[in-house]
């Protein structure tokens, strides 16, 4: 039976939060109600950031990961290792590697993984880009630190066979990961050890 909703405003609202990923219309309500019973600056203060974010993020011209400007914070950072590139899937496993603080080089986010059920292909992620930053030169290490899963182990697959005509030493991280597991969840000692014990790609 569908909820009786006492205004069209607050409906909306609601569904509006429901179509939020993991958000049902039970929790998108709570929130809803959350924010009506707060003071309207605090209100205004959450969507004007959200609506900031939106027209002002930006993406790494190099490594497309989210920044504030044209080049992201770790690309432009003269302390990191310029040499070595850590490929994942998105700016989420960015952050996880950087949470585990074993991990000094430089990233290159695809933005997801090649996937023919879900209509995506090679042309649709960022690998052209990793491409063209290892043709370059100056790239030793290309490390790839995509998910345990049959998607990720096409991609890893893929970008191997793209990159196998340039001097860069490919190796991916130690399967400290459970196969079938997202490199989001792991945890940073398990993540951290991966990174630091990868081994050498293996086609």
């Amino acid at each position: 039976m569908e909820n009786s909703y006492p205004s069209a405003l607050l409906e909306d609202a609601v569904q509006a939060f429901a179509k939020l990923p993991g958000i049902g219309k039970k929790t998108a309500l709570r929130l809803v109600l959350h924010l009506l019973r707060q003071d309207s600056a605090q209100v205004e203060e959450l969507g004007s950031s959200l609506i900031r974010l939106k027209k002002e993020i930006k993406y790494c011209e190099c490594c497309h990961n989210i920044s504030d400007t044209g080049r992201c914070q770790i690309c432009s950072d003269p302390r990191r290792d310029q040499e070595t590139v850590c490929v994942v899937e998105n700016i989420k496993e960015v952050m996880a590697v950087e949470g585990t603080r074993q991990y000094n080089g430089l990233y290159h986010v695809l933005g997801g993984l090649i996937s023919p059920m879900e209509g995506v292909g090679p042309s649709d992620l960022e690998i052209d880009s990793l491409v063209k930053r290892v043709a370059e030169g100056g790239i030793k290490e290309v490390i790839l630190a995509l998910a345990a899963t049959s998607e990720g182990d096409a991609t890893s697959f893929y970008i191997f066979r793209r990159l196998s005509a340039y001097p860069v030493r490919i190796s991916v991280i130690a399967r400290g990961i459970a196969v079938g597991d997202e490199l989001e969840y792991a945890d940073e000692v398990t993540l951290g050890r991966s990174i630091m014990n990868r081994t050498p790609f293996q086609s």
